[in-house]
């Protein structure tokens, strides 16, 4: 029994030993390929913002981090860019379009996609977050399983977003 719990502690430790060494790899650059869900779609990315996540066509590089437009009150209209953020698989960036005072869309601009592996993640992730975020007008989300890092960098750049619109 001793054994059996010395060899599975082991087993475990590697494991994630192994998995934190995954390199650093590149993101989408804005406007490359942008996931959004608006307001009463369906489950999925909205086809008309672009593809969902895939092979990548981008440069790698990194988007702007500034408002692109924003009403500056909790009554307006418009999109506002949340800031980058790094996360260990690299950088998440969000754009949310206001209507009304209200989050009617958001587009995530930049997610890790390196491998694999990450898109297969951000394929699932990205939606869910996208329409929990809407549902609850906040950043206030909970995370996707498996998708921790990208969840926590989505919600620090939605947050930023909604703090740059003045949203509260």
């Amino acid at each position: 029994m001793r054994r059996a719990i010395v060899t599975s502690t082991a087993t475990v430790a590697g494991v994630i030993l192994l998995l934190s060494l995954k390199p650093h790899g590149g993101t989408h650059a804005a406007g490359t390929q942008v996931i959004s869900t608006g307001a009463g779609s369906g489950t999925g990315p909205v086809s008309g913002a672009g593809p969902a996540p895939g092979p990548s066509t981008g440069s790698g590089s990194s988007a702007g981090s500034g408002s692109t437009a924003s009403s500056g009150s909790s009554g307006g209209s418009g999109s506002v860019t949340g800031d980058a953020v790094d996360t260990r698989y690299g950088p998440v960036q969000v754009r949310l379009s206001m209507s009304g005072g209200r989050i009617s869309r958001i587009d995530v601009l930049q997610y890790p996609d390196s491998s694999g592996h990450d898109r297969r993640i951000n394929a699932d992730a990205l939606p869910t977050l996208n329409q929990e975020a809407i549902a609850a007008q906040s950043a206030q989300i909970d995370a996707v399983s498996g998708a921790t890092y990208t969840s926590e960098g989505y919600t620090r750049s939605l947050q930023s977003a909604l703090d740059k619109a003045g949203v509260r």
